[in-house]
């Protein structure tokens, strides 16, 4: 299998469910690595395709590709670390491509648009993904629909609109050349 595709949830993009390069890793930094690691090894993919929802910091509403990603809920100072960086490793942002915006991923569903997060988009998965590729020498692509302004309306905001990237990330990976 030379391309897989992975959402955390199958609400992301109903249409695709049933579409053989699809797969879902479920919410959360350690459920998309451990997911994505399976995947990997199980079908030694040459890229790996992420779409999914997220909350919009610098971006408002739409499709938009993301090629660095940080960590938002790790924080280890006392270990002499940064936030968002993993203790006794030097990366906090991982790269993937020149273009694009900076994704933070963090185990908790963003708010508060009064906190300081240096990134585009939050999402709670694309981290481990893209740490889980880089790894292992997989070409990682990633793209987020804002469904929300990551505020306190973000909740019902995410439910109302969920499903409503699928057709531009469906015309993506037309545009790549993906049978959907």
């Amino acid at each position: 299998m030379n391309t897989i595709i992975l959402l955390a949830l199958p609400d992301e993009a109903p249409l695709l469910r049933l579409h053989p390069l699809v797969y879902y890793t479920g919410v959360g930094k350690v459920n998309a690595a451990i997911r994505t690691a399976q995947l990997i090894e199980r079908y030694k993919p040459q890229r790996i395709i992420n779409f999914g929802t997220a909350g919009g910091i610098t971006v408002a509403s739409g499709l938009h590709e993301c090629t660095k990603f940080v960590q938002r809920d790790i924080t280890c100072q006392a270990l002499g670390c940064r936030d968002g960086q993993t203790p006794f490793e030097d990366d906090i942002i991982l790269h993937t491509g020149v273009r694009g915006l900076t994704c933070s991923t963090g185990d908790n569903f963003v708010m508060n648009p009064e906190l300081a997060i240096p990134a585009d988009v939050v999402d709670m998965e694309a981290y481990s993904m893209a740490k889980a590729c880089i790894r292992s020498g997989v070409d990682f692509m990633c793209f987020k629909y804002v469904t929300d302004r990551a505020n306190e309306t973000a909740h019902d905001d995410w439910h109302d609109s969920v499903d409503r990237g699928e057709k531009f990330f469906i015309s993506k990976l037309q545009s790549f050349g993906i049978a959907v």
